[in-house]
């Protein structure tokens, strides 16, 4: 009784403390618990088992709640340190990276990739495929492929997944080109040198089609620091920014945080995934050793270790008075790249208006800014496990949502959840 007593009293305190913080913040904190009613909504209806809450504004924690399960069979409930597979918002922590190198000197962000990988040289657009025997027919590329190309996903390399386009996504199960989720046999640089063999599936600058190219930016980064992924990022970006629960591959005293993987069948019941995921990948993949370390989409990470990244941004390269990169190489990252001249590939599909930038982030500009509540100049991007995030400069939020499914559709939980924030903003 004693025990329940005082933590029924911490939790009080805790709660009175984040509504002082809202206030302060000109946040409604009665208007920001609708946040509570989306979650607990999508877990009442059965589209997510639980999730991870994390809003910060001007650099004070206003709103943070682990709701559910993390693992709904073990009754294991979800906490705010929960790990969760972040997919493809690895990609942003790599070309952060990446834009590190380039501040070294390392490389141009325009130098052709052949430069640095000759099996890159003299690229081939794809013009006809038969997926019956495998062949195919090409012309030569309108020009080669770029660094910026890669980290704007410009290259004309798709996915071999199914958020891809159907011939090329065929191509590269041919070739065994994995997309890096939860891939653990063979290593990067074997994989990229067989997809250097492969079409393209447009002229390089001619499209945005999202693919394997911040893999490949994961092999360079290899090429050009002279260390492998995992470490560079470990001694370069992590360990600078405290993010002490990010990793490839989770070590084994912090795998019981994992947040099991769960799926909606046929008849629209949730249940944890039991079967190889994507290219036969095992859905514990962050709990086992591989030595495929995929830049795009290889991460596992916690809401607290993903807004520590985002703060980066939003404090123009610091992070707690370190320099880890500089204001104008943010600036830099945080630029739309997409001219009016580059088109949108269908596959996955995108918002209209579509910008997005060298950080790997989709942007909020004027051109777009009539989609969302989101201020101009808000930047961010979610993974395939429905896992959303988010920063907002003009506001000082980043926000993030971290839920855990396969193939999931009710992705739409990351707008429910984008609303009930900006609702709740006092001015």
């Amino acid at each position: 009784m004693k025990y329940t007593i005082i933590t029924f009293l911490v939790a009080a305190f805790i709660a009175q403390t984040t509504i002082v913080k809202a206030q302060k913040n000109r946040f409604d904190a009665e208007r920001l618990t609708r946040i509570d009613t989306v979650v607990n909504k999508h877990i009442a209806a059965s589209h997510i088992p639980g999730a991870s809450v994390l809003i910060i504004k001007n650099g004070e924690v206003v709103y943070q709640k682990a709701f559910g399960y993390a693992d709904v069979e073990k009754r294991t409930q979800m906490k705010t340190d929960a790990i969760f597979r972040i997919a493809s918002q690895s990609k942003a922590i790599t070309s952060l990276a990446v834009m590190i190198l380039w501040e070294r000197g390392k490389f141009q962000l325009d130098d052709p990739i052949s430069k640095y990988i000759m099996a890159f040289k003299d690229p081939k657009v794809l013009i006809k495929y038969n997926a019956k025997d495998g062949s195919y027919t090409t012309r030569p590329a309108s020009r080669e492929i770029t660094v910026r190309d890669l980290l704007r996903h410009t290259s004309g390399i798709a996915y071999p997944a199914i958020f891809s386009d159907p011939t090329m996504w065929s191509l590269y199960e041919k070739t065994a080109i994995p997309s890096g989720i939860g891939t653990m046999a063979s290593t990067v640089g074997d994989k990229m040198k067989l997809l250097a063999r492969l079409p393209l599936q447009h002229d390089p600058g001619e499209r945005f089609t999202y693919g394997l190219n911040i893999d490949l930016l994961g092999y360079l980064i290899e090429i050009w620091s002279g260390e492998p992924l995992d470490q560079f990022l470990m001694k370069n970006v992590l360990i600078p920014m405290e993010m002490n629960d990010t990793y490839f591959h989770i070590p084994e005293k912090k795998q019981g945080r994992l947040v099991s993987l769960y799926e909606t069948t046929t008849e629209n019941k949730l249940i944890k995934v039991n079967h190889p995921i994507y290219e036969g990948v095992n859905a514990d993949f962050p709990k086992m050793q591989g030595t495929y370390l995929s830049g795009g989409a290889g991460l596992s990470s916690t809401a607290g270790d993903l807004a520590k990244f985002y703060s980066l941004f939003l404090n123009k390269g610091l992070y707690k008075g370190k320099r880890i990169i500089s204001p104008s190489t943010v600036e830099l990252m945080l630029t739309n790249q997409l001219g009016d001249q580059v088109a949108i590939s269908p596959l996955p599909p995108q918002p209209e208006n579509f910008q997005f930038t060298l950080g790997g982030f989709a942007l909020v500009t004027e051109k777009n800014a009539y989609l969302s509540p989101r201020s101009i100049g808000s930047f961010g991007w979610g993974g395939a496990f429905n896992t959303h995030g988010w920063a907002d400069p003009k506001e000082g939020i980043i926000a993030l949502l971290m839920t855990q499914e396969y193939l999931s559709p009710w992705y739409s939980i990351g707008e429910d959840f984008q609303t009930a924030i900006y609702q709740a903003i006092t001015n």
